[in-house]
C-alpha cells in the first residue's frame, strides 16, 4: 500500500472535522446584522438568491474535487508504468466550454430576476423617508410628515416604504442587513437656479413585515470614522408609529417648565450657541447643520451608535465630540460650567 493510500483517509477526516467545526463557530450566536433572517420580501429574495448561487456552487466545487481526488489517484506516478498520453479530445472541449456557460446561464437567470424585483417601482402610497448621510451620521427626513430626525429611523410595520438616498458631502451606503440589500449615498449634484429639480438620489423600497429593532451602518468608506457611522430602523405597529409621529410634530416638553432644571438647560441649551448646528421642534432652535435632537432623550444611543445616552457620555460627547469620534464636526465647548453641563444634560434627556 502506497503512503498517499494510507494516509489520504485520515487526511480527509481531519479535514472534514475541521471545515466542520469553523463552519458550527461561524454559525453559532446571535449576530444583530446578520443578513439570513430577513424581515423584508426584498431581504426574502437576495437570501433565496444567494442560497440558490451557494448550493449551486457548492456542487460544482463537489464534482471538481472529486475529479480530481480521482485523477490523483488513478493517474498517478507507479513504478514501471509508462502513463499513456491523449493530444485532442473534441468531446472534452466541448464539454468543458457546454458545461461552465450551462452553469452561467442556470445562475444568471435568477439573479436577473432579483436585480429587477430589487429596483421595482414602490407603490403611491409608500411612506417616503429621505436617508442622508454626513461624515458621520444620518439624517432622516419624513417630507409627507413635516419631521426629520437622526440615526433613528422609525417605520410602520405593514407599510410600503421608499427609503431615498442622498448624501450631504462624500459617497456613503445606507445598509440595514435585515432588511435586505444596500445601496450607495450619492452627493446630490448641484443644478441651474430655475432648473427642475432632478431625480438623482438613489432608492430602495420594502415593506417590514415584523416589529423589532434593526441596526445598519455605513457601509462605504468615507472617511476616519467610517466605522463608527452606525443607525438603527424601529419597526413599530402603525399605532405606535403615529405616536412617534405626534411626539416628533408636537414635542410635549420642547419648552419646559418653569422653574425647572429642565428649564434652566433649556435656557442654557439657546445662550451658548447650540441652535446654530441643532433644531428641537417646538423652539427657536432651527439649525440644520447638526443632527436633530427632538426626541433625543429616547434615542438608543448618541453619537450616531457610538455612546450609550447617558448623563456621563452625554457630557463626554459636547466637552469635546471629536475625542471620543475622530474628525467630528461638532464644536467643542471645554468652557461650559459644571452647572451649565448638568442642567443641559436634564434638558437634552427630557426630550423624548
Amino acid at each position: 500500500m502506497s503512503f498517499l493510500s494510507r494516509t489520504l483517509p485520515r487526511t480527509l477526516a481531519v479535514a472534514s472535522i475541521a471545515m466542520l467545526a469553523a463552519l458550527w463557530a461561524g454559525c453559532a450566536g446571535d449576530y444583530p446584522q446578520s443578513t439570513f433572517s430577513p424581515v423584508t420580501e426584498l431581504g426574502v429574495r437576495i437570501n433565496e438568491l444567494f442560497a440558490s448561487l451557494f448550493w449551486w456552487t457548492m456542487l460544482v466545487l463537489v464534482i471538481v474535487f472529486v475529479l480530481l481526488v480521482y485523477i490523483l489517484i488513478r493517474f498517478r506516478s507507479r513504478p514501471g508504468v509508462e502513463p499513456k498520453k491523449f493530444y485532442g479530445n473534441n468531446l472534452a472541449e466541448i464539454g468543458w466550454t457546454l458545461g461552465p456557460a450551462m452553469i452561467v446561464v442556470i445562475l444568471l437567470v435568477p439573479t436577473v430576476r432579483t436585480i429587477f424585483y430589487t429596483y421595482e417601482e414602490p407603490p403611491e402610497d409608500a411612506l417616503v423617508v429621505e436617508a442622508v448621510g454626513h461624515q458621520w451620521w444620518w439624517e432622516f427626513r419624513y417630507p409627507q410628515l413635516g419631521i426629520i430626525t437622526a440615526n433613528e429611523m422609525h417605520l410602520p410595520v405593514g407599510r410600503p416604504v421608499d427609503i431615498r438616498l442622498s448624501s450631504a458631502d462624500v459617497i456613503h451606503n445606507w445598509w440595514v442587513p435585515r432588511l435586505g440589500g444596500k445601496r450607495y449615498n450619492y452627493p446630490i449634484a448641484a443644478r441651474p437656479q430655475g432648473a427642475p429639480e432632478p431625480k438623482n438620489y438613489e432608492r430602495i423600497s420594502f415593506t417590514v413585515n415584523e416589529p423589532g429593532q434593526y441596526s445598519g451602518q455605513c457601509a462605504e468608506f468615507c472617511g476616519e470614522s467610517h466605522a463608527l457611522m452606525r443607525m438603527m430602523v424601529v419597526a413599530e405597529s402603525p399605532e405606535e408609529f403615529d405616536a412617534w409621529v405626534q411626539g416628533m410634530k408636537a414635542p410635549a416638553n420642547a419648552v419646559p417648565a418653569a422653574g425647572t432644571l429642565e428649564e434652566q438647560g433649556y435656557n442654557a441649551f439657546l445662550r451658548v450657541g447650540c441652535t446654530a448646528c441643532h433644531a428641537v421642534a417646538g423652539t427657536p432652535a432651527m439649525g440644520r447643520l447638526g443632527p436633530d435632537l427632538t426626541g433625543i432623550g429616547s434615542r438608543w444611543k448618541i453619537g450616531a451608535g457610538l455612546l450609550p445616552n447617558t448623563a456621563e457620555h452625554l457630557a463626554k460627547w459636547i466637552r469635546n465630540s471629536a475625542e471620543v469620534k475622530p474628525g467630528s464636526k461638532m464644536l467643542a465647548f471645554p468652557n461650559i460650567t459644571d452647572e451649565d453641563m448638568t442642567a443641559i444634560i436634564a434638558y437634552l434627556q427630557s426630550l423624548r
